[in-house]
């Protein structure tokens, strides 16, 4: 390993020493080369996430570019043949449901964008009251975001039931000719779901507020209190902007969350009968019935470029921070 290297000192044109009388001396100290150990550690940690970002991001991604161009049922290699924009015309102009889950997707956006986020603000403001057993209540809120969107649905089609859920009971219509069937009446099954969504949605939020709450500076707060602000001014007019990165992460999160809901839907009825989204779609044509993977691949390169727009939004921003 170097020793440390005494560097000379710098004089004055008359020979005197530069350096002020008493004061340090500075050293320096040589960088110190990787050994091989080194370069084979750094490599494994490296080189392994790349990998498995290669193999199960990157190379689906641009086979699914590929495919998105081709005509092919899934089975031999040779049966590929290239399609042109066939796919994507097919998707725009003729596909019955691509509109429909449009519409699903957008209303999916602004449900969880003016419901659930709101709902999870509230709770976190709540919570950051420190108020008797607030540890209890983050866990409660908090447990549905650890549950998988499928176990939701699940759990959800429990309250829903037409016959024995626990809505119906509760609103004394189980087993009756009145009860609602929540989950198969295409008029009501979309909002069934968003709900059972928000559940998982708002605690996420909850989460990510609360810690943004916490990274206030308390000298804001009193400074607004001396100046007479309320707790509602305080809340509107100083913390919530100060929580700006905050709330950048959380819109590019509900977007994401609303293009790529699927789990909810696929278990309630496979995305059909008013439940159709663009991410169900791209399952059901790459798995299901009149299977097609070029058409598939198409919805998934569509959902794929809309989901690119929020993200290019927040990663340029965020490089901008840093650069300046």
């Amino acid at each position: 390993m170097s020793t440390p290297t005494e560097v000379s000192e710098p004089s004055t044109p008359d020979g005197r020493a530069a350096r002020p009388a008493g004061a340090p001396v500075i050293k320096a100290r040589r960088v110190r080369r990787l050994s091989k150990s080194d370069k084979v550690i750094l490599g494994f940690m490296i080189g392994l996430p790349t990998l498995i970002q290669l193999l199960f991001v990157w190379i689906p991604t641009l086979l699914s570019v590929f495919l998105s161009f081709t005509r092919w049922n899934g089975l031999a290699l040779s049966d590929i043949r290239a399609a042109g924009f066939a796919n994507f015309s097919y998707v725009f102009n003729d596909s019955p449901a691509f509109w429909p889950a449009v519409q699903h997707n957008i209303l999916w956006l602004v449900f969880l964008a003016v419901i659930a986020t709101p709902l999870g603000l509230l709770l976190a403001v709540l919570l950051d009251q420190q108020i008797k057993g607030s540890k209890i209540y983050q866990s409660v809120f908090f447990v549905p975001v650890m549950l998988s969107l499928a176990l939701v649905g699940i759990i959800w089609q429990l309250f829903y039931q037409k016959d024995n859920g626990l809505l119906n009971f509760l609103l004394g219509t189980a087993g009756t000719p009145e009860a609602v069937d929540w989950f198969g009446d295409p008029s009501v099954n979309i909002w069934a779901a968003l709900v059972a969504a928000t559940w998982r949605h708002a605690g996420y939020v909850m989460i990510l507020y609360l810690a943004g709450l916490k990274g206030v500076d308390a000298s804001l707060k009193e400074a607004a209190s001396l100046d007479g602000a309320n707790a509602r001014q305080t809340f509107f007019r100083i913390v919530f902007p100060a929580m700006a990165p905050i709330n950048i992460v959380i819109v590019v999160i509900t977007i994401i969350e609303s293009l790529r809901a699927f789990d909810v839907v696929w278990v309630i009825n496979k995305g059909t009968n008013g439940l159709e989204l663009i991410s169900a779609l791209v399952i059901t044509y790459l798995i299901g019935e009149g299977q097609s993977i070029g058409i598939g691949s198409a919805f998934a390169v569509i959902l794929l470029v809309i989901s690119l727009v929020p993200i290019t939004i927040y990663l340029s921003r965020t490089f901008r921070k840093e650069k300046f």
